[in-house]
């Protein structure tokens, strides 16, 4: 840019003067505000779980007395205790929990020389009682195996439904 001197008489004087710097704060303005959008999308949905599930339409007769697999990390008193529960009212505590997306697994504590164990893992991420989950949809899939006096006496492949209580 050029500037001239406001003096009378006297002679032109020439004084440039730089943008750079200013053209560079303008710049990195920019390109912080423009990506923000595009930094706060890249943290991950928040993977939350907790409600129950059953298994989803009729089940093996070797699993006709199971309920539910009931997650309550947050001890919310709207969903049952966590654990594995029967159709008959008995409840099986969980003795190991892994809950993950990809890699969800429990073996409970026995009651009456009976316990259960699960291998397997969600279909879908996200925050489950926010969700709009329907009871058609599967969203767990994995084995479910009981054993009595320490053997294995029924296992299954199955598929879960998502229930999150009232």
């Amino acid at each position: 840019m050029i500037k001239n001197s406001p003096r009378s008489g006297a002679t032109a004087q020439r004084k440039i003067i730089s943008v750079a710097p200013l053209r560079r704060c303008v710049s990195i303005f920019l390109l912080l505000f423009l990506s923000y959008p595009v930094l706060s999308q890249t943290k991950p949905a928040t993977f939350d779980p907790d409600g129950s599930f059953w298994i989803h339409g009729t089940p093996p007769t070797d699993f006709s007395e199971f309920g539910a697999i009931n997650l309550n990390a947050k001890r919310s008193r709207h969903l049952p205790q966590a654990g594995l529960e029967t159709n008959k009212g008995k409840r099986y505590s969980f003795k190991t929990l892994n809950v993950k997306r990809e890699n969800f697994t429990f073996t409970t504590v026995a009651v009456g020389g009976i316990y259960y164990s699960f291998a397997g893992k969600f279909l879908k991420g996200g925050s489950y009682a926010s969700g709009m989950l329907d009871d058609e949809t599967p969203v767990l899939e994995g084995t479910l195996t009981r054993y009595r006096g320490g053997k294995k006496v029924a296992e299954a492949k199955l598929k879960f439904v998502y229930f999150g209580g009232t």
